[in-house]
């Protein structure tokens, strides 16, 4: 019997009392990914290997008490502002606006209740690119502090030709900081007690933005000639992960943002690309989005220590504190039109 392109069930109740469900999306080739309509949860993603063998290469929970309850954002959509804003604070129009300091001192990934936490409105279709979930969401004037209600919406699409698509949309009433990302932890091992030391890793960008001690972009824009944050040329994760430079000491490994090399323009183009020599698995970034965000697991605990790489596509950390970063303020009568691909192969 041919299984079905989507599928849902069940996938719990939230503590305030609410349903969730779990979406399968399967495209023609086998490629399946499991979706929650809490956080917009990627919770497992099966890619084949170079003997043929379908396995999860993502990092997650089993249940959703544990999604509830966890700190590390494995799969979750982030918003309203995905990254770090300096103090939980920033001015705009004239007006300061004070938020959750839930990363102390500084916000994180949307604060106490962010995207990651909220449980979504989902529909399900099939398309001639392959099978789909929109997911809608109102996020309402002061919610974590930020101004004007965000009426959002993303698409993830598994694709036909071995893409997972996430378009995110969103406009406002009034004016506020944007940026959202994805949060999945990749592991093309498909081993979650296995390190990703051993991936090769390739980022389109000449420079990063250093950090302080809180992980606060300094203002610099650095190249990455001549230090750890060179992967114009592919090379391990592992490498130079240790070396003794001030930033990866300061973040623990890599946690640091880098300023994508792009052309003038809204298309997604590559950003980056991954591959794992044991498996042959290879993901491939592509995003209209000006930076990505190389998080290499440094803060999981125990086992989970650098079992994962996150690449997400982003505008830089503190933006709304930054003029000389690109903008992240959203404006009525404007539409915020993110793009982000992960494209998967075999070698």
């Amino acid at each position: 019997m041919k299984e079905q392109a989507i599928s849902q069930k069940e996938f719990g109740v939230t503590r305030e009392g609410r349903a969730v469900s779990l979406f399968t999306l399967r495209n023609r080739n086998g490629l399946t990914t499991q979706i929650s309509n809490y956080g917009g949860t990627v919770t497992s993603l099966r890619v084949p290997d170079r003997s043929g063998q379908f396995k999860n290469i993502v990092l997650g929970y089993d249940t959703l008490t544990e999604y509830e309850v966890g700190v590390a954002y494995f799969g979750a959509l982030i918003g309203r502002y995905g990254n770090r804003i300096a103090g939980g604070r920033f001015e705009l129009d004239g007006e300061e606006y004070r938020l959750a300091a839930n990363n102390p001192p500084n916000h994180l990934h949307g604060g106490e209740c962010g995207f990651d936490k909220m449980v979504w409105n989902a529909a399900a279709t099939e398309s001639e690119k392959g099978p789909s979930l929109l997911l809608s969401c109102i996020s309402e004037d002061g919610q974590e502090g930020y101004p004007g209600k965000l009426r959002v919406q993303v698409r993830y699409t598994l694709t036909h030709d071995d893409r997972l698509a996430i378009a995110y949309l969103a406009s406002c009433n009034q004016a506020t900081p944007v940026n959202f990302t994805h949060h999945s932890y990749f592991n093309l091992c498909s081993d979650p007690g296995r390190d990703v030391l051993g991936h090769e890793l390739e980022i389109d960008a000449d420079c990063y933005t250093p950090v302080d001690q809180y992980l606060i972009p300094t203002g610099e824009i650095a190249p990455v000639a001549g230090t750890p944050f060179d992967f114009r040329e592919a090379c391990r994760v592992g490498l130079r992960i240790d070396a003794a430079h001030e930033q990866l000491a300061i973040g623990g490994g890599y946690d640091h943002n880098f300023c994508l090399n792009r052309p003038v323009g809204k298309a997604a183009v590559f950003a980056a690309r991954i591959f794992e020599p044991e498996s042959g698995r290879a993901l491939e970034v592509h995003t209209n989005e000006p930076g990505l965000q190389l998080y290499s697991a440094n803060g999981l605990q125990g086992s989970g220590y650098r079992t994962g790489l996150c690449l997400e596509t982003q505008h830089f950390p503190d933006s709304p504190n930054q003029p000389g970063f690109p903008s992240t303020i959203l404006r009525p009568g404007d539409v915020f039109n993110s793009q982000t691909i992960y494209s998967f192969a075999v070698h």
